[in-house]
């Protein structure tokens, strides 16, 4: 639920906390809000507001919190932004994706399954590490260890302050206190735990926004797929998918690009388009050439072939 404390904490972001020499117009207008978050806010509230920056600010934050407030929960007001392709900046919409996540995953103990979540609000650096593909975190917060640089985290190109770890059976349960500096990286070779984890969370992702029932299984070869139908998660993926699709054959370079392909299956009840039927539907992610991952599951919301999309969160 969108509640007042939710829009308080954009309150609190140094963007809109009004500097020793603001204003008294954005002042009072801070202040204000911070008693009422929902309190009604004209266009000369903000003109009246001294400096330019500023003013850009507190019209980006009520055009947000308008919007956040125009819906019962902020499952429905993310899906109006994917659906009607509303322009808002992308650190505002991670955050919200961020939040639904911990929602769906409430329930969650498994700590890979909560790492793999980070790629759908957060870019990765991945890397050949040792045979394996690593994925670290791209802003990865600086740790207080003076040991000197670890093979992985020179390879990562990460700051000398940094210590990254793998997420592994043996570590685990460092995640719990960890997740918050986002410092665990995580394993996404083909075969591995780290791809599946990414699967499941997915499915509840699916289940959850568009009340679809799907089961997704990681696919380790690119040979011989079909892509009758396929949902690029991210945009390096979907040019991908639309060579394959056009019947292109793929270099090696592209090739290499392909971090995961899934195989989606939908619930006997869901009704699937007709172009989609009685083949696989494929979910493709895929790095980009600087080794960059930036996943959208927004796509998962507009790209998916069924008839009928029957969730009740708006």
């Amino acid at each position: 639920m969108v509640t007042d404390e939710f829009l308080k904490a954009y309150l609190a972001r140094p963007e809109m906390v009004p500097p020793k020499d603001a204003c008294a117009a954005e002042r009072v207008l801070h202040q204000a809000l911070l008693a009422d978050p929902r309190r009604p806010v004209e266009p000369w509230h903000i003109a009246a507001i001294a400096d330019a920056d500023a003013r850009e600010n507190w019209e980006l934050m009520i055009e947000w919190r308008d919007h956040l407030v125009g819906y019962a929960t902020l499952e429905a007001a993310y899906l109006a932004i994917v659906r009607d392709e509303l322009k808002f900046p992308r650190i505002f919409v991670d955050q919200l994706v961020q939040v639904i996540l911990r929602n769906i995953l409430d329930d969650c103990e498994d700590v890979f399954m909560l790492r793999a979540a980070e790629l759908l609000f957060r870019s990765q650096r991945l890397t050949s590490y040792e045979g394996s593909l690593i994925a670290a975190d791209e802003e990865a917060v600086p740790g207080s260890s003076a040991k000197p640089l670890s093979p992985l985290v020179a390879m990562l190109g990460v700051s000398a302050g940094t210590e990254v770890d793998v997420l592994s059976e043996d570590n685990a349960g460092l995640y719990w206190k960890r997740s918050d500096s986002f410092d665990m990286a995580l394993d996404l070779t083909a075969g591995r735990r780290g791809l599946a984890a990414l699967g499941l969370v997915v499915t509840r992702w699916v289940r959850h926004l568009l009340a679809i029932d799907v089961k997704i299984d990681p696919v380790t070869e690119l040979r011989d797929v079909n892509l009758t139908w396929y949902v690029g998660l991210d945009a390096n993926a979907t040019r991908i998918g639309d060579a394959l699709w056009k019947g292109d054959e793929l270099d090696q370079t592209a090739r290499g690009l392909v971090v995961g392909l899934f195989r989606l299956t939908f619930a006997e009840k869901v009704e699937i388009i007709e172009q989609a039927r009685g083949a696989p539907t494929y979910m493709i992610t895929a790095m980009s050439i600087d080794k960059t991952l930036r996943l959208k599951p927004q796509n998962l919301v507009t790209g998916l072939p069924v008839l009928h999309r029957t969730e009740a969160l708006n």
